[in-house]
């Protein structure tokens, strides 16, 4: 396969940055027996813990793309009969429902608006209601990226925590782009992958661990009825120098170029470069005539448009590819074929590929004008 011509402005996979890529094409040795790699993986986590506001959860960094860091929460936390509350406002909040039932937990769902980020409110006087379920858990998503809603799970996981709920929380397409503080908002188990803020290429998922989610892994009444997706596998992988199985070396030490270009911009000035980011393409949007997806809650990582009427979804999304070499998102569950979306995370978060992507949909636009 050729090497691609065109500018992924996608929420995710996100454009790398040359060094990545540099360093992705280099030799490392042996990840099974080099000490030096478990040293620079251990300083990696401690890095990434960083950036997730993790001082006493674990972080740690495993072998797949990130919907392997949620199966990997569902089926280290969920036995048979368990009670688990999937908090959704979109499509992907929902689709734990499926995650959990694979391992015999019973759901309930709350959902909410899907314009708008959760309901606080709505979910308190719910949780009230329901206070003697006894949910051993709770699941909900930062930042909804088929809608780019971003909810506030600040409230949401200390309200849950509070009750004796466990969170686990998918932080894939927010952690980077917006503060994270899992320690101090009592998150469980955060969620996050290599190809989205973070910038590297696709392969990664980094998760943190909190010590009640490992009391909870290690005091289970029936085996994790997994091998590949086994959390009780990587507590003690950097003392014991044994990784579950062969880690992809070249991809980590890549990774690790990655987070090092955040540190040297500054978390806080990454942070502010994507709610930026988000503001002006908004604002481009606005100025084209477009409608925006959400009424509220938007993200500072993606934005879901609508086309005007006598535009057909399929057609622009080609036009700009096949004559402006711009690859823009499509969208999933019940909003494919409806909406578009602009990707402006990590490196896609740049006004020089921002202010391009605006212009090219601008200029298909008059192009396909009918």
């Amino acid at each position: 396969m050729k090497r691609a011509n065109y500018l992924m402005m996608t929420p995710g996979p996100t454009m790398v940055r040359e060094n990545v890529l540099h360093a992705r094409g280099d030799y490392y040795g042996n990840s099974d027996f080099d000490l030096k790699f478990f040293e620079f993986y251990e300083q990696l986590c401690k890095k990434i813990g960083k950036i997730f506001g993790a001082k006493k959860a674990q972080t740690i960094v495993m072998a797949g793309e990130g919907m392997l860091g949620l199966d990997s929460a569902c089926v280290s936390l969920t036995e048979k009969g368990d009670k688990v509350l999937v908090i959704s406002n979109g499509v992907y909040g929902a689709g734990f429902k499926d995650l959990i039932e694979c391992y015999g937990g019973e759901v309930t769902l709350f959902e909410s608006d899907p314009e708008n980020k959760i309901d606080t409110d709505k979910l308190r006087v719910f949780l009230e209601q329901n206070k003697d379920v006894g949910y051993k858990y709770a699941t909900i998503v930062h930042c909804d990226t088929p809608s780019g809603v971003l909810n506030d799970i600040k409230d949401i996981c200390k309200t849950l925590k509070s009750m004796g709920i466990m969170t686990v929380v998918d932080s894939v397409s927010s952690v980077g782009g917006v503060k994270l503080e899992v320690d101090e908002w009592g998150i469980d188990i955060a969620l996050g992958a290599s190809q989205k803020v973070l910038s590297a290429a696709t392969g990664l998922t980094v998760m943190t661990i909190s010590e009640d989610a490992w009391k909870v892994i290690e005091t289970r009444k029936t085996p994790i009825p997994s091998f590949y997706c086994n959390l009780s596998l990587w507590k003690n992988c950097v003392e014991e120098k044994l990784f579950p199985y062969t880690m992809p070396m070249t991809a980590i030490v890549a990774l690790g170029v990655a987070v090092d270009n955040m540190f040297e911009e500054g978390l806080d000035k990454v942070i502010e470069r994507h709610y930026k980011a988000a503001e002006y393409t908004r604002a481009k949007l606005t100025d084209l005539g477009l409608k925006l997806y959400l009424k509220g809650g938007f993200s500072p990582t993606v934005t879901a448009f609508y086309l005007p009427k006598g535009y057909e979804l399929e057609e622009v999304y080609s036009h700009m590819l096949k004559h402006h070499e711009v690859m823009l998102g499509k969208s999933y569950g019940y909003l494919a074929d409806k909406v578009l979306r602009i990707g402006h995370m990590g490196e896609n978060a740049r006004y020089f590929r921002l202010d391009y992507t605006i212009r090219a949909l601008e200029k298909t636009l008059l192009e396909l004008k009918k």
